[in-house]
C-alpha cells in the first residue's frame, strides 16, 4: 500500500476534473445512473444532444493520464468520485466493491507518483435512485451522503489527507431549481432550491467528523464558486439587484458556514416578491446552523470572472446607462477579470476571517485546436492563468492565506449542458478517437511549476 503524501509548507499546484465530465464507463462494473445520466439522455437537455457515457474514457486511461499528469510536474490533483459507482442506487447497505476499487487504483497510482489526491464526494452526480426520492429537497438525503462520506473515508482514509464535502452547491440549487439548466431541470422553485442549498450545507457539516474519525490528519473542506459583483450602473435599482446577487450567490453558502445564520435580506425579498412563502422556510431545525459551521481546514474556492449586475425589474431604457466597462471574454462568453480573483481573496480574509483558501477550480473555455503538426497554440489560455496567478501572489504578500492553485480543466471533457462544445483543457481531447494532445498552456504551466518564480509561493507569509 502507498503512503500518503504529507507537506503543509508546499503551495498544491494542481489540475482539477470531476467524474462525470471524464470517466465514462457509465454502466460499467456495477455503477448505476446519476442525475446527470438522466438528464443528458433527455431531449433538449445538452447540446447536440451530448452525454457523459463515454466523455474520455478516464476510467479506462487513467493511468496513461496520471503520467500525463506526472510529465505536467503538478503535485495534485482534485478529482471526484462517482456516487453511484459506490452505491449504485444511493440507498444501499453494501458497497458496490468494482467501483470501490476503481478509486482504491487511481489513489494508489497518484501517490506513486508523487501527486496528493483532493478527493471530491460529490461533484454534481448522485445516484438518480436518490433523485428519485426527493433528491436534496429531502432531508434523507442527508443520511445517504454522510453514509457514503463515512465508507469512502473507511476505505481511503488511511492514503488521502484533503477530502472536499461538495462542489459548488449554488449549481446544484440555483441552476437546479430555479435556472433549470442542470438537474432535475426545474425552474422557479425558489422554495425547493433553499431546501437544496440547505440539506447540502447541513450534509457537510454532518460528513466532517465521519471522515475526520476515518482518516487520520485528513483536512476537509468544501468547494465554493464564488465571485466578487458590482452594479451595472449607479441607479437604485442596479445597486438593489446587485446586492440581491450578492445574498443568493455568495452569503447564501458564506454566511451560515461562517456566521451560523442565514443572510435576512434573502428570504425578505423572496417573500416580498411572493416567491416563496413564510411556511417555506421552516426547513431549519434545531442545532442545524451549529452543524452547517463545524470548523473547516480549509475553503475551496472556484473562481472564473466576476458578476456585473443590471436589473431585471425595469425597462432597460428607463434605467440608468450602464458604466462598466467590461474586459474581454472566453469563448464561454465570460468575462476575463483577474482582479476579482484577488478581491475575493481579500473579501474572505476580512469578512469571513477564512483561515486557509484553494483555489480549486480556475480556467478558461478557447475553442483552439491542433494544426498539421498537432500543436495547439492557446496563448489566450496561457495569458489567463498567469494572470490570475499573478492576483495570487500578490494576495499572498500582503499575507492572505491561499495555499493551493488547481487550474481547470486537466482536460478538455463534457462541459454539462454545453456538452463538448466547450474546450477548459490544457490538453486537448479528440472525443472521437480519444486521443490526448497537451497544449502550450500544457507546457507553459509544466515550465511555470519549475520555475523560481514559483517557488516564491512556498515562501508566503
Amino acid at each position: 500500500m502507498v503512503e500518503k503524501i504529507q507537506n503543509e509548507k508546499i503551495f498544491n499546484w494542481g489540475v482539477a476534473t470531476s467524474s462525470y465530465q471524464i470517466e465514462g464507463a457509465h454502466d460499467t462494473d456495477g455503477r448505476g445512473p446519476s442525475v446527470w445520466d438522466v438528464f443528458s439522455h433527455t431531449k433538449g437537455r445538452v447540446k447536440n444532444g451530448d452525454t457523459g457515457d463515454i466523455a474520455c474514457d478516464h476510467y479506462n486511461k487513467f493511468y496513461e493520464d496520471i503520467i500525463l499528469m506526472k510529465d505536467l510536474g503538478v503535485n495534485s490533483y482534485r478529482f471526484s468520485v462517482s456516487w453511484p459507482r459506490i452505491f449504485p442506487i444511493g440507498t444501499e447497505q453494501k458497497i458496490n466493491q468494482k467501483g470501490m476499487d476503481f478509486y482504491d487504483r487511481l489513489v494508489d497510482m497518484l501517490l506513486e507518483n508523487n501527486i496528493t489526491p483532493f478527493l471530491t464526494l460529490n461533484h454534481w452526480d448522485m445516484p438518480q435512485g436518490l433523485e428519485d426520492l426527493g433528491g436534496w429537497t429531502n432531508r434523507e438525503t442527508i443520511e445517504h451522503f454522510v453514509k457514503y462520506g463515512h465508507y469512502m473515508s473507511r476505505r481511503l482514509g488511511d492514503r488521502v489527507i484533503d477530502w472536499i464535502t461538495h462542489n459548488e452547491p449554488w449549481c446544484i440549487s440555483f441552476l437546479g431549481y430555479i435556472e433549470g439548466l442542470k438537474p432535475p431541470g426545474l425552474k422557479n422553485e425558489w422554495a425547493k432550491s433553499l431546501h437544496t442549498a440547505h440539506h447540502l450545507l447541513l450534509s457537510h457539516g454532518k460528513v466532517i467528523p465521519e471522515i475526520k474519525s476515518n482518516a487520520k490528519d485528513s483536512k476537509v473542506g468544501i468547494t465554493l464558486n464564488l465571485n466578487t459583483a458590482i452594479p451595472a450602473s449607479n441607479s437604485e435599482h442596479d445597486k438593489k439587484a446587485c446586492d440581491f446577487y450578492d445574498v443568493q450567490f455568495n452569503k447564501l453558502y458564506l454566511e451560515p458556514l461562517y456566521n451560523q445564520k442565514y443572510p435576512e435580506l434573502l428570504f425578505k425579498s423572496l417573500l416580498q416578491k411572493n416567491l416563496i412563502k413564510q411556511s417555506d422556510l421552516t426547513f431549519v431545525k434545531a442545532g442545524d446552523l451549529e452543524t452547517v459551521a463545524t470548523k473547516t481546514d480549509f475553503l475551496g474556492v472556484n473562481y472564473y470572472s466576476r458578476g456585473v449586475i443590471r436589473s431585471n425589474e425595469i425597462e432597460e431604457e428607463i434605467n440608468d446607462k450602464p458604466i462598466v466597462d467590461l474586459g474581454p471574454k472566453t469563448d464561454f462568453g465570460w468575462e476575463i477579470y483577474p482582479q476579482g480573483l484577488y478581491d475575493l481573496l481579500k473579501r474572505l480574509q476580512v469578512e469571513y476571517n477564512v483561515q486557509n483558501i484553494i483555489i480549486t477550480e480556475n480556467g478558461c473555455s478557447y475553442s483552439d485546436g491542433p494544426d498539421e503538426n498537432k500543436a495547439i497554440n492557446d496563448k489566450k489560455r496561457i495569458e489567463y492563468h498567469k494572470s490570475h496567478i499573478k492576483q495570487i501572489q500578490i494576495a499572498i504578500n500582503e499575507g492572505i492565506p491561499c495555499t493551493g492553485y488547481f487550474a481547470w480543466s486537466f482536460m478538455d471533457n463534457f462541459e454539462w449542458a454545453e456538452g463538448y462544445s466547450q474546450r477548459f483543457g490544457l490538453i486537448w481531447v479528440d472525443f472521437e478517437t480519444l486521443e490526448r494532445i497537451p497544449k502550450e498552456s500544457y507546457y507553459w504551466y509544466q515550465n511555470f511549476i519549475k520555475s523560481k518564480e514559483m517557488s516564491a509561493f512556498n515562501e508566503r507569509k
